[in-house]
């Protein structure tokens, strides 16, 4: 009796993004800086880098690499005016990152 692979309903394109996404929240130092940027979008009160380090008791350097890592999987959007950078939580990307979870098997 042969056995039948099971057919993968996880397109590689989700495959990817899973990983990417699960990777950028794989520290909890970013769990905390996607909450708080989420929470301040919410109030539609603007991120600026210098509000989240005067937030949180971590050098600049320590929060631009997580930052920057968010931003490499999609997780967050930098909007670059003049020399300040403002961020904001990509919702569609965390909806579609929560879509695939949950038909995780």
């Amino acid at each position: 009796m042969r056995i039948r692979k099971q057919q993968d309903n996880m397109v590689a394109d989700d495959v990817l993004l899973m990983a990417n996404v699960s990777d950028a929240l794989a520290h909890p130092v970013r769990v905390n800086l996607l909450r708080y940027i989420m929470s301040q979008n919410s109030k539609n009160i603007k991120v600026c880098n210098k509000d989240i380090v005067q937030s949180f008791d971590y050098a600049q350097a320590t929060i631009s690499q997580h930052l920057k890592v968010m931003s490499k999987s999609g997780l967050i959007q930098i909007e670059k005016i003049r020399r300040f950078s403002y961020y904001y939580v990509n919702i569609g990307l965390l909806m579609k990152y929560i879509n695939i979870v949950k038909t995780f098997e």
